[in-house]
């Protein structure tokens, strides 16, 4: 991370002592040469009906991903070098699901990785078994969504599947000192405006967002605005079910707002949105402990560890990652004071910073999943099935047997 986020992530495990917070581990990742595909080694090659990732470097022959121009070494505004890259670290994310109840010919879909390499997360390759009649891998170019599927004929009653992925990752942050990034493409950004089923950009919106930037007119400035605006009004509510509706008509009508990741995160990308600001939710699973609070990590079974993030787009910035969630989550579970100086430390670190114990999958609004015959979903977060007897989701323990468990391969 950079000397900002840094300082602010050593300030805060300082605060939160040895025995709440997990020193970083400062290891270099390697990355495999190969990837797996259904039980066998495979490079990785595209086939019909499956996509396979690229491999992190760029020839077998290398032991690392490949460094991108940003990450050589530069001088910041005050003459003093940056904090060298954060390592890569691999982990191996391995889902297990059983159905039961089923009738007549069912498929699943599971969201997977961010099919595009970012300076913070690259997908290495998956691989799968289990009793289906086919399956595979599909990516909505216009969604830019990555989803496996899995298909079931008629008169098996207990549908399986075992999928694994590898992924490496390395903490994303953001630096004021450094403008330059390349610029994002015009649809892209045409998206990321536009409103969706629950998270509309006019009206009460558009007003709330006016009220919290007033007459602040740096972009920027206008995006911690609203985060701040958001850390002030939200609380986080466990007792919701998943990661929460992201109904943000429902939130601000009623006043109570209130409710998990994806409520808090729509939110913020909401009121972005409504003042002209391009800002995504991004959907993905928590992997890892944390260095910052024991809440804001995950170990063991990772089934409910679904979490919603956020990033707004600035000219000359590009994307600016932010994770008001996970400040309203502290809050409630460490049961911090606005004085804490605990919290005045991580409101600050978690606008412009995302501590990367955790996988993106997609930023997808208003998903229709191929082949599906219900209802559009507002997202996709987590499995979901469907089969002559109705869709239903993860959630559903019932009719859903769904671990994850996940391992630091390398770094």
């Amino acid at each position: 991370m950079k000397r900002r986020d840094f300082l602010a992530a050593s300030a805060l495990v300082s605060l939160l002592g040895p025995s709440s917070a997990l020193a970083a581990n400062k290891k270099k990742a390697t990355t495999p040469a190969s990837t797996r595909t259904a039980g066998k080694t495979r490079s990785p090659t595209r086939k019909s009906g499956a996509t396979r990732a690229k491999p992190v470097a760029g020839s077998a022959a290398s032991s690392e991903p490949a460094s991108s121009p940003a990450e050589t070494v530069q001088r910041d505004v005050i003459g003093l070098p940056d904090e060298p890259p954060t390592p890569w670290r691999i982990y191996e994310v391995t889902s297990t699901i059983a159905l039961d109840g089923i009738e007549g010919k069912s498929r699943l879909w599971l969201p997977l990785a961010l099919h595009k390499d970012t300076p913070w997360q690259r997908a290495l390759g998956h691989s799968w078994q289990g009793n289906f009649a086919s399956a595979g891998i599909y990516r909505d170019p216009a969604a830019e969504i990555v989803v496996f599927y899995g298909d079931w004929n008629e008169g098996i009653s207990n549908p399986q599947l075992q999928i694994t992925s590898q992924i490496a990752k390395r903490d994303r942050h953001f630096d004021i000192t450094k403008r330059g990034s390349a610029a994002e493409r015009s649809d892209v950004l045409r998206r990321c405006l536009h409103s969706s089923s629950l998270v509309p950009t006019d009206g009460l919106v558009r007003r709330t967002a006016e009220r919290a930037v007033g007459r602040i007119k740096d972009p920027v400035a206008q995006g911690k605005a609203i985060y701040d605006w958001v850390l002030e009004n939200t609380s986080y509510d466990p007792a919701q079910p998943g990661i929460g509706k992201g109904d943000i008509e429902a939130m601000l009508d009623s006043g109570h707002l209130s409710g998990k990741s994806a409520d808090i995160a729509l939110l913020f990308v909401a009121l972005c949105r409504a003042i002209g600001i391009p800002a995504r939710p991004v959907f993905g699973q928590r992997v890892d402990v944390s260095r910052l609070f024991a809440g804001l990590g995950a170990t063991g079974n990772l089934s409910t560890a679904q979490q919603c993030r956020a990033e707004f787009y600035t000219p000359g910035y590009g994307w600016i990652p932010v994770n008001p969630a996970d400040v309203r989550k502290a809050i409630h579970d460490e049961h911090l004071s606005s004085n804490d100086p605990r919290l005045v430390v991580l409101s600050k670190l978690l606008f412009g910073f995302w501590e990367m114990n955790w996988i993106a999958y997609n930023s997808a609004q208003d998903v229709r999943l191929r082949g599906s015959n219900g209802r559009m979903l507002p997202f996709l977060a987590m499995p979901e099935a469907e089969a002559a007897n109705g869709r239903f989701d993860s959630l559903d323990t019932r009719r859903f047997s769904y671990t994850v468990n996940a391992s630091r391969t390398e770094g």
